[in-house]
């Protein structure tokens, strides 16, 4: 299966979006984050995802000017927080994210989570700020399918890209199948669970048939399954690594395999309880 650094995916409004790119959460403002994404992009990532909440927007915008990279080669995403949801509001955070990463366009604009009250009137909002130009395309995160049919019963404007926590233990089988039929890119965030996993016997096992890392086999399995993939680092090495996923191929009983792995195991929130959630 022939996949490069910068593949792309093409979302349902036709916009081409990187297939692999750069998570900053957690990421420091400052130093941190800029060389993170500075290396990200020298080493041929396209992609970069940002957030309101990760408090490193404008450390992102310093790096994405500074890379030596057109503009216009690079896909940008930030969210809007929970506190700043509601129609007025996320049109008032969307100005802030962009004032504060530098861009007159952002191409790719997400719910972060469907917080209850207010994520029908923030959808209205990203409608809007979307038939404006100012984000290529729209999207949530951490959306479960009741959440995004209920924006169905009334949307002008589908979701494009539903970013969820998935890896191999929780591969979002159900989600995953729902959001292709309905033309929804997945994206996965924290594809590697943290770091949790790695040591298990069987995913060392392949890892080692192929001469690669955990790590490696599990992006590859994503980006062989079509699922958009943002893995986070602050590590030169570890960035440059995580884009060592080109030169080989697992193979359809691997990615089988992998998939058997499901445990419904979670190490983020749960969105069903989103009114019942905190922070930090």
């Amino acid at each position: 299966m022939t996949i490069a650094i910068d593949s792309t995916t093409t979302l349902k409004n036709g916009v081409e979006m990187p297939r692999f790119g750069l998570g900053v959460y957690k990421s420091e403002a400052g130093e941190e984050v800029e060389t993170a994404v500075k290396t990200a992009i020298q080493t041929g990532y396209r992609m970069i995802d940002t957030a309101s909440f990760y408090k490193n927007e404008e450390s992102v915008g310093k790096a994405i000017r500074e890379s030596g990279v057109s503009r216009d080669d690079l896909f940008i995403t930030t969210k809007v927080w929970n506190d700043e949801q509601g129609y007025d509001e996320t049109k008032e955070a969307f100005e802030r994210s962009r004032s504060r990463l530098g861009l007159e366009v952002i191409d790719l604009y997400l719910i972060h989570w469907p917080v209850t009250e207010t994520f029908e009137d923030t959808w209205r909002a990203m409608e809007t700020l979307y038939e404006e130009g100012k984000v290529r395309a729209i999207g949530v995160s951490n959306f479960h399918k009741q959440h995004i049919e209920t924006l169905m019963q009334t949307c002008r404007v589908e979701p494009m890209v539903n970013q969820v926590e998935l890896h191999p233990w929780l591969s979002q089988k159900d989600l995953h199948h729902y959001c292709q039929t309905k033309g929804i890119q997945i994206e996965a965030w924290s594809p590697l669970a943290r770091g949790g996993k790695f040591g298990d016997p069987f995913m060392k096992e392949i890892a080692g048939r192929h001469g690669k890392t955990e790590a490696q086999v599990i992006l590859r399995w994503m980006l062989q399954k079509e699922i958009v993939t943002i893995p986070k680092s602050v590590t030169v090495s570890r960035i440059q690594e995580n884009a060592d996923l080109f030169d080989f191929d697992l193979s359809s009983e691997e990615v089988s395999a992998i998939d058997q792995l499901d445990a419904n195991e979670r190490i983020g929130k749960n969105p069903d309880y989103i009114d019942e959630l905190t922070f930090e």
